[in-house]
């Protein structure tokens, strides 16, 4: 990998080129996207304890005005199990692989996938 740290990306679940990015594909929302049977789903993992707890997730219900609030209390709970294990196991698929964060959210800018990403960048930089 290049010395600017591992490569992480973040997708949504219904864009039509998701099977062919490179990099480990793995869902990180807590609830399974609507419209997509297990049997079609295009991706390698799903791993729940890596999204926002389920009390957060219906406090934030996608109010961007509350964006700020939900990004300081989610990275709060990225530094706890189970949540903090998920994390140590993205960082190593992305050292190894690549990364490329699901989520099925239409607004992936004010997603718990942007805040996940933009802790597993800051994460990998200051490890690296």
């Amino acid at each position: 990998m290049s010395t600017s740290g591992p490569h992480i990306e973040v997708r949504r679940v219904y864009e039509s080129d998701v099977a062919a990015a490179a990099g480990r594909r793995v869902l990180v929302d807590r609830l399974w996207p609507r419209g997509v049977s297990k049997r079609d789903a295009d991706w390698d993992e799903w791993l729940k304890d890596a999204a926002p707890s389920t009390d957060l997730r219906r406090w934030y219900d996608h109010d961007v005005d509350r964006f700020a609030e939900f990004s300081r209390r989610y990275r709060a709970e990225l530094r706890h199990a189970p949540a903090s294990a998920a994390v140590d196991h993205l960082l190593a698929v992305a050292a190894q692989d690549g990364l490329i964060l699901l989520t099925a959210t239409r607004d992936v800018d004010h997603s718990g996938a942007r805040v996940l990403h933009d802790a597993l960048t800051g994460r990998a930089k200051a490890s690296g």
